[in-house]
């Protein structure tokens, strides 16, 4: 599904374990990874400069991590010096990643508005999809777990869909991947509309669980002329936790999501529906910035 990705840690967050994982990456159809790690800025004695001594350790520790690239795979180390939401971006750039991930806990919108929040920063800087993983799990899965964790990132997608611009846009770009993805990549797709119980009173609930159900039969068709396994359910409910249950109950890998406003300063207090998702969701989050 996706080929040429950028993994960004900080060595914290656990994503530096992937280095010893290449091997079952590339089986879910990656070709080139780089690995990212920014070194802050050394301004100790008020004097900002290049902290070589942190740089060159960090690429050893990756060199140390890399121990077995299969045939056919380019993996690179990028340490740059600066700040990752300047470094990121360009790298991504400069590499034509068509996917960056990266490691963020779970937190209130609350949170990320008093101390920030990369994954939020980054969707605002870049226009490369997301995946964004809970360092809490990836630093606590065994070898064997994370091994079929990587070769598996991509292979089950649970799609919110409700009719909106920007479910429809989530699911015109999951088309566009999957018509170029690779055998061992995207396999299923969940596709899943949430009737809210507090919204649009003046229609009966019945008639709106069958208008969503004929409209999730119509998307169904599309994928499955891509080859794809798909299965649809209707919910009445309210949206975040109805779709985090059946994430939990299905056989999935990451929750697909797209968004017109996440990140941007309007969405407080009224919280948007996918930064409100990757805020609670304990599953990986695939996240596809809106066209600039």
């Amino acid at each position: 599904m996706f080929e040429r990705c950028l993994i960004c840690t900080d060595f914290s967050d656990g994503l530096y374990r992937l280095a010893e994982f290449v091997s079952s990456l590339a089986a879910g159809g990656i070709k080139q990874l780089i690995f990212v790690h920014s070194v802050p800025i050394w301004e100790e004695g008020g004097i900002p400069r290049v902290d070589k001594e942190a740089i060159a350790s960090s690429q050893q520790r990756f060199q140390q991590l890399l121990k077995t690239i299969p045939e056919g795979v380019e993996v690179k180390v990028e340490v740059p010096s600066g700040r990752p939401l300047d470094t990121i971006p360009k790298i991504a750039k400069a590499e034509k990643a068509d996917l960056i991930i990266i490691g963020t806990p779970p937190q209130s919108l609350l949170q990320e508005k008093l101390f920030g929040s990369t994954a939020t920063s980054l969707i605002k800087a870049c226009v490369t999809p997301l995946l964004i993983l809970r360092p809490q799990l990836i630093l606590t899965y065994t070898r064997e777990e994370l091994d079929l964790r990587c070769q598996h990132l991509f292979r089950g997608l649970l799609i919110p869909y409700n009719g909106s611009n920007s479910s429809k846009y989530l699911l015109q770009r999951v088309k566009e991947y999957a018509q170029k993805r690779s055998q061992n990549s995207l396999k299923q797709c969940f596709l899943m509309w949430v009737v809210d119980e507090g919204g649009r009173r003046e229609i009966p609930k019945d008639y709106q669980l069958r208008e969503a159900q004929e409209q999730l039969n119509k998307v169904k068709a599309e994928l499955e002329q891509l080859g794809l396994e798909v299965k649809t359910e209707v919910r009445l409910g309210e949206p975040h936790a109805e779709i985090l249950e059946a994430a939990s109950l299905n056989d999935i890998s990451t929750i697909a999501i797209a968004s017109d406003n996440l990140g941007k300063i309007f969405e407080f207090p009224v919280r948007s529906f996918a930064g409100e998702l990757m805020r609670r969701s304990w599953h990986p989050i695939l996240f596809f910035p809106p066209p600039r």
